[in-house]
């Protein structure tokens, strides 16, 4: 793809954030290279599985070429070992946007990590949705460490939350911790919400653009992509990330494809079997992501209809834009 010099935009142009988003598989990414390079603008990835070095293949990274010519940002960030979450994606995303626009560019972002999105976007939220993997994952910690091991790790990291709620309340305890794994953020914080004058940029021209497909056709190419990258290595990407004497961070462990695979090499599931959860995760993701976006406002719907390339809506998408 050839590098696009930043067209004469006047302010109100080069101050855009065009946000492409959609469930897994969908054809974002596609729509928002061809997007960015008819525009002269530059990327910010809005994926929270995209932010960490050497997870490539399994979370369909653009490749180093595409990345050379068509700058990117909040790619490889990060190391699997390391903690990451909305609040220190925001953080980056501000910095990336404010250098983007004072180079005279417009920003397209894309990404369907929702709650990072929402959290950037409207600068508020009341928490994140239940995530099955973390639960399941304190659910052992519970059954091998014991729940007043759970109550002292929440007093360290959110004592006024561990002053609130008894050390039996499993439910409580197991949704405090929740929320300040996706967020970073104590609980009682968040429920006080976000301050919305202070994340949300008003002098941002934001714009959200959703490309969506009827479930037949996602599921379809959810599949595709498993095989895709199977072929193209995930196995071999999979097994040196747990391999890495430094461990997997409670994040990049979760990825879906990751996290099955993961699962293969201690044992607990064949490879296929493996694969074949991948594939129902991926449809789980899709479907959680369907659930958040129903409820994002201002969001211009693109039906991508029998498209295979996500940049076959590139005309359609600079119609919305007007």
């Amino acid at each position: 793809m050839p590098t696009t010099a930043a067209p004469n935009y006047n302010a109100a142009v080069e101050n855009r954030v065009i946000v492409i988003t959609g469930c897994t598989a969908v054809g974002k990414g596609a729509l928002a290279r061809a997007l960015a390079a008819t525009l002269g603008a530059e990327i910010v990835s809005a994926d929270s599985m995209k932010v960490y070095r050497g997870m490539d293949i399994g979370t369909a990274k653009p490749s180093p070429e595409v990345r050379a010519t068509l700058p990117h940002h909040l790619i490889d960030v990060a190391d699997p070992c390391e903690p990451f979450n909305a609040a220190r994606f925001v953080e980056l995303a501000d910095h990336a946007v404010t250098a983007i626009h004072a180079r005279g560019r417009p920003v397209v972002a894309v990404g369907g990590t929702m709650l990072y999105l929402k959290c950037w976007y409207a600068g508020l939220f009341a928490g994140p949705s239940a995530d099955p993997s973390v639960r399941a994952e304190i659910r052992r910690r519970v059954a091998d460490e014991g729940l007043d091991a759970l109550h002292a790790e929440l007093a360290r990291i959110d004592p006024a939350a561990a002053a609130r709620i008894h050390r039996h309340d499993l439910r409580r305890i197991e949704r405090a911790l929740e929320v300040y794994r996706a967020t970073g953020r104590p609980i009682g914080e968040l429920q006080q919400q976000w301050d919305r004058a202070e994340l949300r940029r008003p002098d941002w021209r934001w714009r959200l653009i959703g490309v969506q497909r009827d479930r037949e056709n996602l599921n379809r190419r959810i599949n595709a992509r498993v095989k895709r990258m199977l072929a193209g290595g995930l196995v071999d990407e999979a097994r040196r990330i747990w391999s890495d004497p430094r461990g997997v961070g409670p994040q990049a462990s979760q990825a879906v494809g990751y996290a099955e695979l993961f699962a293969h090499f201690e044992g607990r599931l064949t490879l296929d079997d493996a694969l074949e959860q991948t594939k129902i995760h991926s449809r789980r993701l899709a479907k959680h992501q369907r659930t958040w976006l129903k409820r994002m406002a201002d969001v211009n719907w693109l039906d991508a209809g029998d498209a295979e390339d996500g940049a076959e809506l590139l005309p359609r998408t600079l119609e919305v834009l007007g």
